[in-house]
């Protein structure tokens, strides 16, 4: 018997009270519930007690993420993981355990809160509700910068298979991640190219953990890390310059001094990749469309589609030769130092 369609009324009820989903998965990814069931199922008193949490409260935290299929109910009030739960093991291939922890954190979340601004003003929300932008609040503490690069790993883990088998980074000798945060995108791209050698370029607050990251992949001998600002100044003698999902951060003016350092770096004919997602045709793209508004809320800045990188690229000195594709739709944007 076929199922009926879901009535337009439930279907935006349901959109709109995504809010309380997300922040059930991040309760769940705070406190490590994916990671205890990772060898089977367990009660929830059990789990409770391992946690730290209301045993009570945290049944009906399980039973509601149950009910959506990140967990399976069993008799007892024992749980189990899904498939879809076991994504947010920590150590899963792409684990999505950081993501959960660092969108339902407070600092990021009111920032969303305040859209209804954003939207009217065309200001970033961000910086309207905390007075000063989030790179800045998340130097400050330390504890909040390390949740954001556990985000960024996951991110990594999700698009970087794709990026490698889309991109041929095996062309370059030397590759410059600027802003390559704890390295996790770079050290895949040397752990898949034995031949290349790389540099791995962020703030010194960010690039102090690349080194547990670097040792894993194996690749800590052909790295070189550098700490510093792009707005001031990037390491020269790279074949290639990499800006993973950094440009989408900042507005045009901004993203042009970004470029501009980097050109100042690069000899003529090197190659500048910068990799983000593409935004697509009309009503299509959500995850693109909504990275967008994310950009509005949080770190002030824009998706943007190839016609408006090939704008930046011109307006920094360099020629934009094209777009490479990705099964799981991040591109690379490619340019050539002019």
């Amino acid at each position: 018997m076929s199922q009926e369609p879901e009535r337009p009324a439930t279907a935006l009820r349901r959109l709109v009270n995504g809010y309380q989903v997300t922040q059930a998965i991040h309760v769940a990814a705070t406190l490590g519930i994916a990671d205890l069931l990772a060898g089977g199922p367990r009660g929830s008193d059990d789990l409770a007690s391992a946690t730290g949490a209301h045993p009570d409260a945290l049944y009906r935290l399980l039973r509601a993420l149950a009910s959506i299929g990140v967990v399976r109910e069993e008799a007892d009030r024992r749980f189990a993981l899904t498939d879809l739960g076991d994504c947010l093991r920590s150590d899963a291939p792409e684990s999505l355990s950081g993501w959960a922890a660092f969108v339902g954190d407070s600092y990021h979340w009111q920032a969303w809160g305040a859209l209804l601004h954003s939207v009217q003003t065309g200001e970033n929300a961000f910086r309207h509700v905390h007075g000063i932008d989030p790179w800045t609040l998340r130097a400050r503490h330390p504890e909040r910068s390390a949740v954001f690069d556990r985000a960024m790993t996951s991110l990594s883990r999700q698009v970087v298979a794709s990026v490698l088998a889309a991109y041929d980074f095996g062309r370059f000798g030397v590759v410059v991640d600027v802003a390559g945060g704890n390295g996790a995108f770079l050290a895949a791209i040397l752990a898949h190219h034995p031949a290349i050698r790389g540099v791995l370029f962020d703030q010194p607050h960010v690039v102090s953990g690349s080194g547990p990251i670097l040792e894993a992949a194996g690749v800590t001998d052909r790295c070189e890390v550098v700490a510093g600002s792009f707005f001031d100044d990037v390491p020269g003698g790279g074949d290639a310059y990499i800006l993973k999902a950094i440009l989408h951060d900042w507005e045009d003016e901004e993203c042009v001094r970004i470029l501009h350092t980097c050109r100042r770096a690069m000899a003529d004919g090197a190659a500048l990749l910068v990799v983000e997602q593409e935004l697509g045709p009309a009503n299509e793209n959500p995850a693109s469309k909504f990275s967008d508004l994310n950009m509005l809320a949080s770190p002030g800045g824009r998706e943007r589609t190839p016609e408006e990188y090939a704008v930046l690229f011109a307006a920094a000195g360099f020629r934009f030769v094209g777009v490479t594709g990705s099964a799981v739709g991040t591109a690379v944007f490619e340019g050539a130092a002019a």
